[in-house]
């Protein structure tokens, strides 16, 4: 990944409070050549060492439950710019039509297998081909859906410069979102907890890692992630 130069950029990231994260990463150039490489070599193997279990679980979610294997739903990632992220489907077909965006605990949308393909993140397998074409990268801040961009503060527009990650320490501190959420069921009040509480405080994190951004650190983080799915 190469910065585009700040005159360039999208002019909703062109402000004060970006510029600062900006010149951040401006300066660690070569640490972003090397995570763009280490991220298409090790998405490589991966494909190579799961794709007969990415085939099986296939198998099961079709066995499962009536519906695609693969769930997509439009997100964003570097420079506010939107793709279709892909994982395994884990809920019931348009669960998505049928309540928040966002899952909560105990949430009756969730498949028998989906629960188990999220306790393990196995849902997030097939976001591997977005590593490859560079809409995504294995560790950044995860890719939120539009409604949710369109909250950010400017400040948290910073999160934009980088590619979208699979995992990140945001991730790994809030695996159980759902959890903090709680019961909640109307739509509506899932959105509110989840902008008003939930997301600037994963924001914390996102923003910090930028401020601390560092092939080593992304490395540890991918250690840990393995670690915290295993446990």
């Amino acid at each position: 990944m190469i910065l585009l130069p700040f005159d360039r950029l999208p002019s909703e990231l062109r402000c004060d409070e970006v510029k600062s994260y900006y010149d951040i990463l401006d300066k660690k150039r070569f640490s972003l050549v090397l995570k763009r490489i280490t991220d298409v070599l090790l998405a490589l193997i991966i494909l190579v060492l799961l794709l007969l279990p990415m085939a099986i679980i296939a198998i099961v979610i079709k066995c499962n439950s009536k519906g695609p294997v693969l769930y997509k739903q439009e997100r964003v990632t570097t420079y506010n710019k939107r793709f279709m992220i892909m994982k395994f489907r884990t809920m019931t077909v348009g669960a998505d039509q049928k309540g928040a965006l966002i899952t909560s605990a105990n949430d009756n949308r969730v498949t028998s297998v989906g629960a188990k393909l999220r306790k393990y993140r196995l849902d997030e397998l097939p976001q591997i081909f977005h590593v490859l074409s560079g809409k995504m990268s294995f560790v950044g801040t995860r890719p939120e859906v539009v409604r949710y961009v369109e909250r950010y503060t400017p400040e948290m527009r910073a999160t934009l410069l980088m590619p979208a990650g699979i995992t990140s320490l945001a991730s790994i501190r809030f695996k159980d979102e759902d959890a903090m959420i709680g019961d909640v069921s109307d739509p509506d009040e899932v959105d509110r907890i989840y902008v008003e509480e939930i997301l600037p405080e994963k924001m914390k994190y996102n923003l910090s890692y930028i401020s601390n951004f560092g092939f080593r650190r992304d490395i540890r983080l991918m250690f840990s992630t393995l670690k915290h799915m295993v446990s």
